[in-house]
Order: structure tokens, then sequence, then C-alpha cells
């Protein structure tokens, strides 16, 4: 149970998501938007499939770890919006921050937006079994190779400081991941504070953030993260939903091997499930492709994993999807995120097709588009504990993250 502090701040933020939900997004037309409902109905207590994806699971064990912050800065989170989803002049990253703030139920309410986006997360998790959390990531601003950081040219920032004080005002629900440039002047000591101040991984994408993880440069904040064990958690292969650098490069999959060389515990954000990227052989493959080859080699052994999030998403191949299926002897390997908000994103995820790419059980469709619309984040965990072909299903170690992560040495 929350403290009874992170109790009575809860309830208040929860009135500023109630006031905001009042205030327009109910009459959004529910095809394209996440209705932004709340307890869950009565009616899927006796849903089979629902009753069956806890077998094996330990809940304390459980913790997602692709959860992203969102908000305006409105709140005194110094969270900071860039020009490209700020602006109706760039329309398509625009329209993705509007989809990206209905899917985490907060509205463009001056004062109020950060708070509600908060206080929906804390909701959804109310609904999970003790033990559950999520591991809230902070989000860095493109640097250039000086180490100079470039606001103009970042998406969004999320400060280090907010993803650490939501995790010590509710420790029974987040954890954070901190956020880093490796080519800033002080960035070791900046992260030896964030390990210390209780930071469970550091979050990359290299993309968005203008970090190359086979640079040199990289090496003494390597040297750091190997000696106390703490994660890097990198985006790889295709970045549709943020803007930095535009050199999608830097997400192949395959540089990292510098950090794994140094001994540094990798986490590869979605498996690379999205594009393609150059091979050692100079010829273009798929991303994901190429993290099943460095899963493969001798250096990634008890140091390369990949989380799961965003894989049921629309615009991946459901043959990754029967892939990382079939492939049990990978699960030990492999952890379970959601990415979210994404999963309250109601295009982005059709368990309809799923079902029809033979992935889901048709009759278990109806019970998880419910989940949905009341519980993006359980609905996300449903949906992969559920996910099967010819047999197979992602085994409960998958499921067991905390095992990773709470070795960081605070």
């Amino acid at each position: 149970m929350l403290a009874n502090a992170s109790r009575r701040r809860f309830v208040a933020l929860l009135g500023g998501a109630a006031a905001l939900s009042a205030a327009g997004w109910s009459s959004a037309k529910p095809v394209l938007v996440n209705k932004c409902r709340v307890a869950i109905p009565a009616v899927l207590n006796d849903s089979p499939w629902l009753k069956q994806i806890w077998d094996g699971i330990d809940p304390a064990q459980l913790w997602d770890c692709h959860v992203h912050l969102a908000g305006l800065g409105d709140g005194g989170s110094g969270i900071e919006i860039g020009p490209q989803l700020a602006s109706p002049l760039h329309p398509l990253h625009y329209a993705q921050r509007l989809f990206y703030m209905n899917a985490g139920c907060a509205h463009d309410a001056p004062g109020k937006v950060d708070q509600a986006y908060v206080a929906r997360l804390l909701n959804l998790c109310d609904a999970m079994p003790a033990g559950f959390k999520v591991m809230l990531f902070a989000f860095e601003r493109f640097h250039d190779g000086r180490g100079d950081a470039h606001p103009e040219h970042s998406a969004f920032y999320v400060p280090n400081a907010w993803a650490a004080q939501l995790a010590r005002d509710f420790p029974a629900r987040f954890e954070w991941v901190a956020s880093l440039h490796p080519y800033r002047a002080d960035a070791v000591d900046r992260l030896e504070a964030a390990i210390s101040g209780g930071a469970r991984a550091v979050k990359w994408l290299p993309a968005a953030m203008g970090m190359d993880p086979a640079d040199a440069r990289c090496d003494a904040f390597y040297r750091v993260l190997a000696r106390r064990g703490t994660p890097l958690i990198v985006h790889c292969g295709e970045e549709k939903a943020v803007e930095g650098s535009n050199t999608q490069a830097l997400g192949n999959p395959l540089r990292l091997r510098r950090a794994l060389d140094a001994g540094v515990r990798v986490v590869v954000a979605h498996c690379a499930s999205l594009g393609d990227d150059v091979d050692d052989d100079g010829k273009v493959r798929r991303s994901f492709d190429l993290f099943l080859k460095l899963m493969a080699e001798p250096r990634a052994r008890e140091l390369l994993y990949g989380d799961i999030s965003a894989i049921s998403q629309r615009n991946r191949q459901p043959a990754i999807i029967r892939t990382l299926l079939e492939r049990s002897d990978l699960h030990e390997r492999l952890l379970h995120g959601s990415d979210y908000p994404l999963p309250g994103v109601v295009p982005l995820t059709s368990p309809a097709a799923l079902a029809r790419a033979g992935l889901l059980p048709r009759a278990a469709v109806h019970d998880l588009d419910i989940l949905r619309q009341h519980n993006p984040l359980f609905f996300d965990f449903a949906l992969k504990r559920l996910l099967r072909w010819q047999g197979h299903s992602f085994s409960p170690a998958v499921f067991a993250t905390r095992r990773l992560f709470a070795a960081s040495q605070a």
C-alpha cells in the first residue's frame, strides 16, 4: 500500500484527472481515442482469459520496464516540449502528442496535465496486485558531438529529478530510470549521482538524443554502468515517435558491442522490432535479425536482453512475434515492458488483427477490448500473456523482470 502522505497526494491528483475527463475527453469518438474509463467492470471478473494470466507469475517480480512520463511542464515537473511536438506546423508529430496525452488521460489544461498523467498511471497500477511496479523513464535532450544540449532539436525533455521524485513519493508502484548523455563533460558524475539516487537503469534513444553507442566517448560511462551493475536500455531499430539527430543508423543493434565488451548489461528496447540496419557485410537486413545475431554472440551471454514492449503494435510484423514465442531459449533474456502510454493509443494495437494472424485466441478478443477501455496497462500485460503460436507462449520468466533491475547498486 502507498504511504499515507503519498496516498493523500494521489487522491488530490485523481481529482485533477477527473476534472480533465469532465472537461472534454469523454466526448471524443471511441473509435480513435482512449475513453479513459476507470474501474474495471465486474463482468471481467468471470473472464476465463483474465483468470489465467497470473498463473505462474509473482507480481512482486513484475516490474514493467518500459513506461514513459509525459506532460507539458505545467505542474513543476520540469518537462519541456520541443517545437516538433508543440506546433501545428509539424502536423504529424503534433497529432502524435495529442494521441499520447489522450492515451495517458491528460488534457491540455494549464496547471493540471503533469499531475493528471501521474494520477491516471497510479490509478492503473492500483488495479494490479501488490508488488507490481512500473519503471518511469526520464528523457534526455539532444546533444551534439561536444556534449552541448540543443533544446531546439529535442522532441521533449523529462528531467531525472521528476522521475526520481515520483519514485520517492510512490515507492509501492514506481521505480525510475535515468536518462543521461554520455558526451557531457559531467556525464560520469551525473551518472554516479543518479545511481546513488535510486535509478534502476539508464535509457538512451540514440537517434533522438545524438549519442553513438559505438563511440569511444562512451567508455567512461560504460565503466560506471558495469561497476555498479546498472543496465542500459537502448532503443534500437527505426524510431517513429520522436526525432533528434535524425540519424537512424545510431540505433543499429550491432553498435552495442562496445558496451557489451565493457561488461555492461544492455536491454534492447522493443527487441529492435521495427526498421532495417546495415549488417557487418554491408547488406541491409531487418534490425530484428541483427538483434538476434547479437544475442547469439559470445560477448552477449548474460549481458544482452530485449524488452518486448511495442512488439504487438500494428506496425510490427506478426512473424517477429512468432519468432519470439518460438525461441524459448531466449525467454530468460526477454523482459516485459508496455511502452505506456502507447497501449492507450487505440489504433496502434488490434487484438482482432492478432487473432486473425493466429497469435491470440479469438474468444479472448472481446474481453481484451473491454479491458483496454478501462486499463491499457493491464491490457498490455494480459495480451502478451495470452499470445500463442502453435503451442508456444511467453514463459513466466519474461515477466520476472525485477531480477535484472533490482541489482543496480545504489
